[in-house]
């Protein structure tokens, strides 16, 4: 489950490289910035220390959906493949691939000589202990179960060869297998206890650029280099061990405290700068912004079609057109965020551009969808009735530390415009245990996430009906539709990008049209890098990369 605070959350729950290798982040700011790319000759040696706005509940990239994990342990682990910013694969882990014709096999010839940092050799061994382990039931995996769905086991050809079957056809497994969720971890470490990883940051080891050097529950985690590191992916711009000596990311919840860690000097860069900030960062002749909207699933909240009054169509229509969406995304992000049209975010392959400006706010429309599913009576607080049962719909709220983005401020918004058409929304606090066991078992009427990667394919995990809490899946809708199923698996069985954007356009009309979701804002990434760092770029999912970072600080 993406927790809603970071941004690619469970749904009850972010180098001197060349371009073709990696985002470089756009930089905005007084002066102009540094940030995306290098300015002189890059150095070794220096730390950088950066600031995130949350923790993970969970360190194991393979167990947890939370955007933040997969952002941290980037540092430790890699993946077979690399995606760049033109959405083409490189080799990394893997040297070359084939895909079987069916979509359902994938072969890959490891490279040689990688080496774990627990000295235990990167092999066929360990490609199979790892997809084993995160298929496994008792992994409880979140996410990256998902990601390989029908997985039916991985064939260890020889020790530099591997054969990854599934029962399906699975197209966008090679996109999945770039991914952080999909990284690798010492079979020695999975071997000593799967429990551990979810707990602790220092039990990680992976083959990354760098190391876990310590961790303090809820304050910091600090990495040192990985001095044998010499496979970064292919078109990296330079090869060997990282710049950096050391990295520390600080856990700063605050908005106040992150900002004022950056303009002070005491962290070089800043995730999550506030809408509000913004201006301030720009303006100062020491920083650069960086900025760019993540591919994926928008900011959306999901309608449980189960539990009535959200199994009549009308009602959830009503809200879809009675949420001023554009005015409320407008004052509480300043103009630094845009609306969502789509369950897709518009970087995303096979975004249908056709839903934009297709379902304005119209609250007249939602007042009469209301009128003809008979809420026509109206109680002492305003709030519409049917039956003598007052309109009333629980959307929750996670502990504090696990919202992002002025959430809460935002819902606020959405509460302010469902009560001007006779809807009372309430949203009770709840501890992360129970917000999780309640949203996966279906007890609220409205869920929200968002979702980062940039492969249609998070459709199928948002609204097929196989893609369960039960499963990993994030079906926070727990829709079951035949046509979302029969054109979600059809994008999934198929690279061809006619046929996937024909039927993921389907879905993405479709889910408007029943409002089985309703799309808020875009997410974004607003990042403050101190001009003394340089060659701080983002991978395809907008989250950081730090192999070729580089710092004036030494």
């Amino acid at each position: 489950m993406h927790v809603s605070r970071s941004r690619s959350r469970p749904f009850y729950a972010l180098v001197a490289t060349a371009a073709t290798a990696a985002i470089a982040l756009s930089a905005c700011g007084s002066g102009g910035g540094t940030s995306g790319a290098a300015a002189g000759r890059p150095t070794a040696g220096g730390s950088v220390t950066y600031a995130v706005d949350t923790e993970p509940v969970c360190y194991d990239v393979h167990v947890s959906s939370q955007d933040i994990t997969a952002e941290i342990q980037r540092n430790v682990v890699d993946s077979l493949v690399f995606e760049d910013a033109n959405k083409k694969f490189h080799p990394w882990l893997a040297s070359s691939w084939e895909i079987s014709k069916d979509n359902k096999s994938f072969t890959f010839h490891l490279r040689k000589g990688v080496k774990f940092t627990d000295g235990t050799v990167f092999d066929a061994s360990a490609v199979k202990a790892n997809f084993d382990y995160i298929a496994a039931p008792a992994t409880k995996s979140q996410y990256a179960s998902t990601l390989i769905k029908s997985y039916t086991g991985t064939d260890i050809i020889d020790p530099d060869t591997v054969r990854i079957n599934f029962s399906t056809p699975s197209a966008p497994f090679l996109q999945a297998a770039s991914t952080t969720y999909l990284g690798f971890y010492s079979p020695k470490t999975l071997a000593a206890g799967g429990g551990k990883l979810c707990a602790e940051s220092a039990a990680q080891v992976g083959t990354g650029p760098f190391t876990v050097a310590g961790y303090t529950k809820g304050q910091s985690v600090q990495f040192a280099r990985n001095p044998a590191y010499n496979w970064a992916p292919q078109g990296a711009g330079h090869t060997g061990p990282a710049y950096l000596s050391k990295l520390t990311i600080r856990i700063l919840p605050e908005d106040s405290t992150r900002v004022g860690a950056l303009t002070s000097g005491q962290v070089d860069i800043a995730r999550a700068v506030p809408p509000s900030d913004v201006k301030a960062v720009q303006a100062d002749p020491a920083l650069s912004l960086v900025r760019k909207q993540a591919a994926g699933g928008s900011y959306q909240i999901f309608l449980n079609v189960t539990r009535a009054p959200l199994t009549d169509q009308r009602v959830r229509e009503a809200i879809e057109r009675g949420i001023n969406i554009g005015a409320d995304v407008q004052a509480v992000y300043f103009g630094q965020y845009t609306r969502a049209w789509s369950p897709l975010s518009p970087t995303t392959p096979s975004y249908d551009s056709s839903l934009n400006n297709s379902w304005p706010f119209d609250p007249t429309l939602a007042n009469k969808l209301l009128d003809e599913a008979g809420w026509t009576g109206r109680n002492a607080k305003g709030v519409r009735t049917k039956d003598g049962k007052a309109l009333t719909l629980v959307w929750p709220l996670m502990p504090a530390e696990y919202e992002k983005d002025q959430r809460t401020i935002l819902g606020q918004a959405i509460q302010a415009d469902l009560k001007k058409i006779g809807i009372d929304l309430e949203r009770p606090t709840f501890d992360i245990g129970t917000y999780i066991t309640k949203g996966y078992a279906g007890q609220f009427d409205i869920l929200d996430a968002s979702w980062a990667r940039p492969e249609a394919d998070i459709l199928r995990l948002f609204f097929n009906s196989t893609s369960t809490a039960a499963t990993g899946g994030q079906n926070a809708s727990f829709i079951s539709d035949k046509q979302l199923d029969q054109w979600t698996n059809q994008g999934a069985a198929t690279l061809d990008p006619a046929v996937r954007d024909a039927a993921y356009g389907k879905v993405q009309e479709r889910v408007i049209s029943l409002a089985a979701a309703v799309p808020i804002y875009v997410p974004t990434t607003l990042v403050g890098v101190s001009k003394q760092v340089h060659g701080f770029t983002a991978d395809a999912s907008s989250w950081p990369l730090f192999y070729g970072t580089w710092t004036d600080k030494k």
